[in-house]
């Protein structure tokens, strides 16, 4: 996994650079240069790292998707919320147990945590077991259902791509 991340950032380096230098413009040319930009990176590795690279790059794609949907979803449920004259929010601290072993892992789970408004990582336990997270329900406070959400979301898509 520590040479996939730096493979993924120079192919997306390059093929910026393919982009600057060419002055593509057209959809077809720029798949072409983050297709050279993926090739030209991948047919000197080994095998089963280019192989990595091409396995996890979907469940990354799905990954960022994911989180760009919880963020869209999540500021609007805060701005409705906010808008509207009585407040629905109910604040609780929740023990989120870890299944994030490294500190890579659980490092990028809070930050994503902290990012998507309504929750917000508070602690971490010092066995690194728990992650302490503030979160805002907006109907009756249910712990399990807030521990599953950042478990099946969050949590369950990093670790596919981390892994």
């Amino acid at each position: 996994m520590k040479l996939l991340i730096p493979h993924i950032a120079l192919a997306g380096i390059l093929t910026w650079v393919l982009f600057f230098l060419t002055g593509w413009e057209s959809t077809a040319s720029r798949l072409l240069a983050v297709a050279l930009g993926m090739f030209t990176l991948s047919w000197p590795l080994a095998y089963f790292i280019a192989r990595q690279y091409f396995y996890k790059l979907p469940r990354l794609m799905n990954l960022i998707l994911f989180f760009i949907k919880e963020l869209i979803v999540a500021n609007l449920r805060v701005a409705y919320d906010v808008l509207t004259p009585t407040t629905l929010m109910r604040p609780c601290i929740v023990a989120f147990p870890l299944e994030a072993k490294t500190d890579y892992e659980i490092t990028l789970l809070a930050n994503m945590i902290s990012l998507t408004p309504g929750t917000l990582s508070l602690d971490l336990s010092k066995d690194k077991k728990y992650l302490f997270v503030h979160a805002i329900s907006f109907k009756e406070i249910d712990v399990e259902e807030i521990k599953s959400g950042i478990k099946n979301g969050f949590e369950k898509k990093l670790l596919a791509v981390t892994r």
